[in-house]
This record gives structure tokens, C-alpha cells and sequence, in this order.
């Protein structure tokens, strides 16, 4: 007789999504139990994985469609994951425990779970206006809505974008490096009012306009109106006005995706409500990780919080039963090149809070603390963002201030002995500091990494760790240390001094690049272009190197070259203002709550 035994059956797990957060989930799964399930996934999209929060380089010609993919079809194979791309799921039997939908084909197809998670996401607000549905008429949401954008900027001079929120500007910027003239209409009295105050959202509007964007503030749309084509020709508003229109954008917010979640009778109240383990409160055999869950009604529109959540749902998926999503603190960045931004907490201040602001119009740069009961609460800084993660850091961890409150405003680099930029950055960090905010990668992480598994590159640790592979905001740093780790095997190491973490060029190899004029005898005239010829890392460049740039293209090519002034300011312990003259003027040291420049 055969005694043995037939090993257990694994158990099924369905994922209904293909996003970043439900993958994250996946992959933090794949690392602790990865023989646990079989694994199939429904992604309405007929793509693999991607980073959505990189459309917006890619709207602006800045990176390609192929340069966002995360996990490309191999990974799926190779990871025994079965992915139903462009299948729209129809119905789920939470009695059968069976999920139903329609391939890209109209094919039925079914999978069967134990376990299920809800990764459905968000879907993008239209104003219920007349003339929503003509032609040319878009949301900003997904590689489709930034291809068609694409095509359009090929054909049509005029777009205007409504909503003047963090979306809506990455979609307006897009627009305008592809050709086109760009209105943005927005209701509010100043831009991004969520994530910047009055000062801070006029300063980025001067930006933009110096820029060619025009803005329509305070204005309230009433229809679209459209031609004999059926396609959109322009945009009228209550007042009676009209702008002309071949394009209109819409990026006035999202909503979480639970059409399919009340189909099947789960708790949505702003999401599909879930408790601490992304558990539902309906149904224990059903998750919901990412913008379609509502935790302690939170839903997260931000990457950070939503990979947080995949991790602690990975460990319950995985039986350990240890994690504990508790919320998250979040911050916003702007990715449009050139322009430096940063809020965090409860920037807007308030009863019981003290404000300690630097305002430097002319240089393009505003900073704004919120404390509170002797600790930072908040933090709003424009054109000048460099100790962003350092005042992020010092707001999750609550610490008190008062023995650095006089040096607070001037940055991380007035504490200690240690700079922003190079090796000293990279040493002087413990290994519990958070080097990249988007995927919780701490230094301990990415040097043991570099130490385990033997990585020199860049691109190594981004597979390994996930350390700068979302915004990109932290590659300067996490080549900072690499090199710092690596040391002489790191495959980069530049022979010269380079200017910063951005590049291994030094500062005469790009002095020299500025002054030879280029193969068809054209020149480098804007930081941009710059960046763009000299391979950098990082695609808007750094407090260090910009204003550096900036001041070499004017004094090289003065009368041709594109002025930058939010790249005037030099970030060193005299916060000096490089001038087009190449003089200093000094912005003065904080007295009182506030200081401004001469």
C-alpha cells in the first residue's frame, strides 16, 4: 500500500487589479510565502504593471511608455502568476467564491478563490456638464488618456485643462512641451489650495505663466461646446466668456473604483471600507488594498500609504498575522521640471500654532514651518525643497524642536557638520532614516542589499530594493549611497569631482558642454537641454546643480540663453542668491517669525 501523502493543494488567491498597489502586494507576498497560492490576476488594462505616477514624464516627452513598466509580461510568467490583461470583471459570487469577467476578445472568464483582494483603484471625476462626452473631451488617468493626449498635441493647437490641482498641472505642463497653448481653469482663489497656501500657490503660478501657461482663476465652467465634427471647439463659462478648446483635460479628482464592491454588497462608505490588516469588514475571505479602500475613513490617493498598506496586507495573505496598518502621514511633490515644491502635515497652521516663514520673492523662494507644542506639525517650501525629507522625517517622529528651533529654518546642514550633497550626506544617515518615501526603503535596507547581493548600479538596487523607482525625487541620494557602500566597485565612480548626485560630470566638463555648440550647430541654452545632453539622473536636477547651470548658460550665452529664476538660488549656509551678474546677495537670517530679502 502507498502510505504517502499528496502534498496540500495550494490554496487560490484572485486579485481583482493590476495596479501599483495591488502588485506591491503581490511581490511583498512573493518574498515571504511564495509557494502559498496560486496566483491570478484581472487587470482591466491591456498592460502589464506599470508606474502611473510617471505619466506625467511621459505626457512630457520627458520619458517613454516602455521606461514605466514595473513588472514587464516575464515577470508574471516567471512568478507563476496568471494575468488576464484587458478583462473587465463583471460579477463576483462571494457564495461560489468565484470571480466572473469579459476578456479583450469577449471570451467569459472565471477563477475561483479562497482568498480575494479588491485592487480596483480610482476613477476620475467629470463635471456633469453639458458637452462632457463630445470628442477631444478626456480625464488624465491611465496610459490610454496620455496617449490620446499625445496624438492630439500632433493635430490641435488648443487645450485647456480644468483643475488647477497636482494632476492638473503635470497634465497642463505635459501639454505645453508637446506644442500646444494650454489655459488652465481653476475654481479655487490660488493653485494646488490642498497641498500649498496663498504665497506658495501664487509663487507657482508666476512660474507657470513665465513659462507660457495662462490661468483662468475663480472661474466656474458651464459647458462645452462643440462643433459641427462633434468634437469640442470650446469652453463657455457662467459669466458668458469662452476659450477656444480642441482638447479639454479634466483633473478634478478622483473617486474610488467600487462599482464592483457594492455589486457585491461589501461596506463602502468613501471606499471599500477595511480595519487595520485591509481585512473587510464584510466578508474575512476579502481585502481591499489602494485607492479603492477607505481606512478609518481615509482613502489614500498617494503612493506611499497605498505600498504601506500592500506590505501589512502581504503578512496577513502570508498567515503570519503580524502587521498593522495604523494610516499614514503623507507629502506631495510636483513632477514638472524645473520647479521645486514640497508640503507635509498641517502646513496651513492655525489656533495653538506658530509659524516660522522665509520669503525671498525674488529668487523664487518660500519657506513656511507650522510648530506646535514644540514639535513640527507642518511644512510648505517652494523653490528650495532640498531638506523636504529631513522636516517629513522630523514630522513622523514627533520630536521636539526647541533645541534646534534657531537653526530649524536653515536646513539639515546647520545642525552638524554635514552637507546636503556627496558621501557625507550618505555617511552621516542611520540606517533606520528613510532614504525613499514612496516605497519605505530605509539605508539599512539598501546597504545590506548592496553588501548581500553584491550590486554596483543604480539600476541593481532600484530591481533589488525599489529604492528610487517611483517619483525618482531620492536617485541622487541613493546613488550617493551606493557609492558610500560600493566604494571602488561601484561602476560609476566618476575619475573628477562630480557637481552633484545628479551626475559625474564636474563643473568644467559642463562648462565646456555649454560653450561647444552641439552637431547641426545648434546650442544649449536652457537647463533642460543641459540635462537632456549630459545624461542626467535625475530629471529636474537638484538645488545644487541648477542654480549652477542656470548661471553658467546666461554668462556663456547671455543674450541667447533661457534665464531660469527659480534656479537663481544657491542652497549653501549663506542661502546666497546668485544674480545674472554672477554677484551674491545674502538673504538676511530669520529675525522674529519672518525674513525677506532685500
Amino acid at each position: 500500500m502507498d502510505m504517502r501523502v499528496n502534498p496540500k493543494a495550494k490554496m487560490k488567491l484572485v486579485m481583482v487589479g493590476n495596479g501599483m498597489a495591488g502588485v506591491r502586494t503581490l511581490e511583498e507576498l512573493l518574498k515571504i510565502a511564495p509557494d502559498l497560492y496560486d496566483i491570478t490576476v484581472f487587470g482591466a488594462e491591456p498592460h502589464p504593471n506599470y508606474n502611473r505616477i510617471l505619466l506625467s514624464p511621459v505626457l512630457a516627452g520627458e520619458q517613454t511608455l516602455d521606461e514605466i513598466v514595473l513588472n514587464d509580461w516575464s515577470w508574471y510568467t516567471d512568478n507563476g502568476v496568471t494575468l488576464h490583461a484587458g478583462c473587465k470583471v463583471t460579477e463576483v459570487d462571494r457564495i461560489k467564491r468565484v470571480v466572473h469577467g469579459v476578456g479583450p476578445a469577449g471570451e467569459r472568464l472565471s477563477a475561483g478563490y479562497d482568498r480575494l483582494i479588491m485592487a480596483t483603484g480610482s476613477n476620475p471625476f467629470m463635471l456633469p456638464i453639458p458637452g462632457k462626452d463630445l470628442g477631444g473631451v478626456l480625464a488624465y488617468r491611465d496610459i490610454a488618456d496620455t496617449q490620446a493626449m499625445i496624438d492630439a498635441a500632433t493635430t490641435y493647437p488648443h487645450a485647456v485643462v480644468i483643475g488647477g490641482g497636482l494632476l492638473g498641472l503635470e497634465a497642463a505642463n505635459g501639454l505645453m512641451k508637446r506644442g500646444m497653448s494650454v489655459s488652465v481653469v481653476h475654481v479655487g482663489p490660488w493653485l494646488m489650495e490642498r497641498q500649498l497656501d496663498e504665497v506658495s500657490g501664487k509663487l507657482l503660478q508666476g512660474s507657470l505663466e513665465e513659462r507660457g501657461m495662462r490661468f483662468l482663476m475663480g472661474a466656474q465652467t458651464q459647458e462645452l461646446v462643440g462643433g459641427e465634427d462633434g468634437r469640442v471647439k470650446s469652453v463657455k463659462f457662467k459669466d458668458g466668456t469662452e476659450v477656444a478648446a480642441d482638447l479639454v483635460v479634466m483633473a478634478v479628482g478622483i473617486r474610488p473604483n467600487t462599482a464592483l464592491a457594492e455589486s457585491m454588497r461589501l461596506h463602502v462608505n468613501k471606499g471599500i471600507v477595511v480595519s487595520d490588516t485591509l481585512q473587510t469588514v464584510t466578508d474575512p475571505r476579502i481585502y481591499a488594498v489602494g485607492e479603492c479602500a477607505a481606512h478609518r475613513g481615509i482613502a489614500y490617493g498617494l503612493v506611499a500609504p497605498l505600498f504601506e498598506q500592500g506590505k501589512v496586507l502581504a503578512t496577513h495573505l502570508a498567515e503570519f498575522g503580524i502587521g498593522r496598518y495604523t494610516g499614514s502621514l503623507t507629502s506631495t511633490k510636483l513632477k514638472v521640471t524645473g520647479i521645486d515644491l514640497f508640503s507635509a502635515g498641517n502646513f496651513m497652521g492655525g489656533d495653538n500654532t506658530e509659524e516660522i516663514v522665509m520669503s525671498d520673492p525674488a529668487s523664487g523662494v518660500y519657506k513656511k514651518l507650522v510648530i506646535q507644542d514644540d514639535k513640527l506639525v507642518g511644512a510648505c517650501l517652494y523653490g528650495d525643497t532640498v531638506d523636504g525629507s529631513w522636516y517629513f522625517k522630523l514630522l513622523r517622529e514627533g520630536r521636539k524642536v526647541s533645541d534646534i528651533r534657531d537653526k530649524l529654518m536653515f536646513g539639515e546642514s546647520n545642525i552638524g557638520d554635514t552637507g546636503h550633497q556627496g558621501h557625507s550626506k550618505a555617511a552621516a544617515m542611520a540606517d533606520t532614516d528613510e532614504v525613499c518615501g514612496c516605497n519605505g526603503v530605509t539605508k539599512g535596507a539598501i546597504c545590506k542589499a548592496i553588501k548581500d547581493k553584491g550590486l554596483f548600479t543604480l539600476e541593481e538596487v532600484r530591481k533589488n530594493t525599489k529604492a528610487s523607482a517611483s517619483c525618482g525625487s531620492c536617485t541622487g541620494l541613493v546613488e550617493q549611497i551606493l557609492m558610500f557602500t560600493a566604494g571602488g566597485d561601484y561602476s560609476a565612480t566618476p575619475k573628477l569631482k562630480a557637481m552633484c548626485g545628479c551626475t559625474e560630470h564636474g563643473h568644467e566638463a559642463v562648462r565646456e558642454a555649454i560653450r561647444t555648440p552641439l552637431a547641426d550647430g545648434s546650442k544649449l541654452l536652457t537647463t533642460h537641454a543641459v540635462f537632456s545632453h549630459l545624461g542626467w539622473k535625475t530629471p529636474n536636477g537638484c538645488a545644487s546643480c541648477r542654480p549652477a547651470i542656470n548661471y553658467y548658460l546666461i554668462s556663456t550665452w547671455p543674450k541667447e540663453a533661457k534665464d531660469d529664476p527659480q534656479s537663481r538660488y544657491i542652497n549653501e549656509r549663506s542661502h546666497a542668491n546668485i544674480q545674472k551678474d554672477g554677484t551674491y546677495s545674502v538673504i538676511p537670517r530669520m529675525w522674529g517669525g519672518e525674513t525677506t530679502a532685500d
